[in-house]
């Protein structure tokens, strides 16, 4: 199991008593939600495309808020990590971590939209010419 940076549990009323856990890892963000019928997901961060956060009303009187994920992943094209501690921090240490795969893997922007693979590549490096990061 790879080492967690970041852990929470989806909050109910701003306490942890929900069976949802969120964790990121450094390449990974994770979600296992349920107590007999287990469901685990994750994407791969340098997949993540967009990140936004909702905080309502209710959610600002007790201090959490939801950070939603959207990825170039075909099985979870967005992820919601409801209603967790310190959400506008998590938001920024996501983004980070998702910066950082990028250039640590080298990904080009064609690779993270639907189609256009490898198109455009006059000199055969298997980079897009026009498209680097």
């Amino acid at each position: 199991m790879p080492e967690m940076i970041w852990q929470d549990r989806k909050r109910f009323l701003g306490m942890p008593i929900t069976f949802t856990k969120y964790s990121m890892s450094e390449d990974r963000l994770f979600i296992k939600k349920g107590f007999l019928n287990l469901t685990s997901e994750e994407i791969l961060l340098y997949r993540v495309r967009d990140i936004s956060l909702k905080r309502s009303l209710g959610q600002r009187i007790f201090g959490v808020g939801s950070v939603v994920v959207y990825s170039s992943d075909q099985t979870t094209p967005s992820l919601e990590l409801r209603n967790i501690k310190n959400s506008e921090d998590v938001k920024e240490m996501l983004h980070e971590q998702v910066e950082e795969m990028k250039i640590q893997r080298r990904v080009r922007i064609g690779e993270l939209m639907d189609g256009d693979h490898g198109q455009d590549d006059f000199d055969d490096d298997g980079f897009t010419d026009d498209e680097m990061l």
